[in-house]
Formats: C-alpha cells, sequence, structure tokens
C-alpha cells in the first residue's frame, strides 16, 4: 500500500504517472476539494490505467468509476437546509447539535467493472444501493 499526493490538477496526472510507474493495482481516492472537482478525470485516468478505483461519494461512480461507499450528499444537504430553516427562524447556531451522516450508499458500475475486465461478485451488487447501468 502507497499513499499519492496531489495538489491540482497538473499533479493528479503526475500521481497516475506514477502509480502506474509503481504498478499498482487498485486505488482508493479519498473525497477533499481536489478529488471532489475532478471526478471524472479521476475515472477516466483509473479506466484508461486499467486500475479498479473506489471513491467515497455515488458521484464518482456515476462519472465511470468502478465503485463508491460513503455518506450520501444529497442526504446531507437536506439535512443541512433543515438547519438553515432553523437559523433563519432564530434558532442560535452554537445551540444546535453537530451531527454525523446516518445515510450511507454502495454504488456499483458494472459496466466499468466489464470495461476493466472485473467481474462483481454477485453478493456485492445485491447489497448496493445502486448499480448504475
Amino acid at each position: 500500500m502507497r499513499a499519492y499526493e496531489a495538489r491540482s490538477s497538473i499533479e493528479l496526472d503526475e500521481a497516475f504517472t506514477r502509480i502506474v510507474a509503481d504498478h499498482m493495482q487498485a486505488l482508493i481516492i479519498f473525497a477533499d476539494n481536489l478529488t471532489t472537482a475532478h471526478q471524472k478525470k479521476l475515472a477516466d485516468l483509473a479506466l484508461a490505467n486499467k486500475l479498479p478505483a473506489m471513491f467515497g461519494f455515488r458521484e464518482f461512480t456515476e462519472m465511470g468509476g468502478l465503485i463508491s461507499y460513503g455518506a450520501s450528499l444529497t442526504a446531507m444537504w437536506r439535512r443541512g437546509a433543515l438547519y438553515v430553516d432553523r437559523v433563519l427562524r432564530g434558532s442560535n447556531p452554537g445551540d444546535l447539535p453537530i451531527e454525523q451522516p446516518t445515510r450511507f450508499e454502495l454504488v456499483v458500475n458494472p459496466k466499468t467493472a466489464k470495461a476493466l475486465g472485473l467481474e462483481i461478485p454477485p453478493n456485492i451488487l445485491a447489497r448496493a444501493d445502486e448499480v448504475i447501468e
């Protein structure tokens, strides 16, 4: 296992060059502002280099990534809207409790699996919250 850092779009390309040179067999791409902004690019780079990749948000899988597991951004935005509503109705933001995500999603893209020459086990497909066709 090895970590690769990138702080810009150019560094993402450089990181993939190192990943391929190091003969890595799969990736876990952690969500941050850079990786979230370049989801499509990361999915394309992973596919072009025949690297199965897992990401923390479903949007990555929708962009062509293999698999994602993480908190539902849609559910978190909805909860955030409720907090905005409470503040606008007069609640003190400091009095509102901090919440952890409660909805997590496993999303699988079989089309990407096929392009990578992989077969997703039936038990993973059965457990997935969504299978993107």
